[in-house]
């Protein structure tokens, strides 16, 4: 059911448009009738929209855009990348632990990349084997509802033209019976104004008359 009930009196197939200089008095005096922050505020009929309850981290991220800032952060992708072994000697692992905990934790995060390129690898592969089906499938899908989506496109604009044309030929057919009894008003409305303005002439008659006849009376 619609927030706000609405009559539309127009009848665009019958009443002549407007000049470009009443439409503007019109726009000028609507205009003066709404409150300033009409453009600002909601209908009253409308209800409250709900609070955003949003987590810490996107609350953080919204801040960040509002505050055109960089984004930081973000996955580390060091660790995929090749690394470089650290400086030894023959003699580092005894005299230089630093350098035996440099060489596994080099060792490690090589190990960690060699994971991530393997399975790259097997995704491509993958890809490779079946990706071109799904892509053909994927479109075909899509071509579905695109196309039902166009027949849903064309059904409404044949059912809006259709209401149209039934609204042009309602309204064109009532144009004679509506112009014969604006033209009626009119009459009767004349007539009204022609009536009243006899009956003040005449009420002004009689208190005249009413005059003289006082004034004859006292001589």
């Amino acid at each position: 059911m619609s927030l706000v009930q609405a009559s539309h009196d127009s009848l665009p197939y019958v009443d002549a448009d407007l000049a470009a200089a009443d439409r503007a008095l019109a726009a000028h005096e609507i205009e003066a009738e709404l409150p300033s922050s009409y453009q600002t505020t909601t209908h009253p009929s409308l209800p409250p929209l709900p609070e955003p309850h949003f987590s810490e981290l996107i609350q953080q991220e919204l801040q960040r855009k509002a505050s055109s800032l960089p984004l930081e952060g973000g996955i580390d992708i060091a660790r995929y990348e090749a690394l470089d072994p650290p400086p030894t000697d023959p003699t580092s692992d005894e005299d230089r632990p630093e350098v035996l905990a440099a060489w596994r934790e080099t060792l490690r995060r090589t190990y960690t990349a060699s994971s991530h390129l393997e399975t790259r690898l097997k995704n491509l592969a993958l890809l490779e084997e079946f990706g071109k089906n799904a892509w053909l499938v994927g479109n075909a899908q899509l071509e579905d509802i695109l196309r039902g989506v166009e027949k849903e496109l064309v059904e409404t604009r044949e059912q809006t033209d259709q209401v149209n044309k039934e609204r042009k030929a309602a309204q064109v057919n009532a144009q004679g019976e509506l112009e014969a009894l604006t033209q009626t008003w009119r009459q009767g409305v004349g007539k009204v104004i022609e009536t009243e303005v006899a009956a003040e002439a005449l009420r002004r008659d009689i208190l005249q008359r009413k005059r003289e006849l006082a004034e004859g009376a006292t001589r």
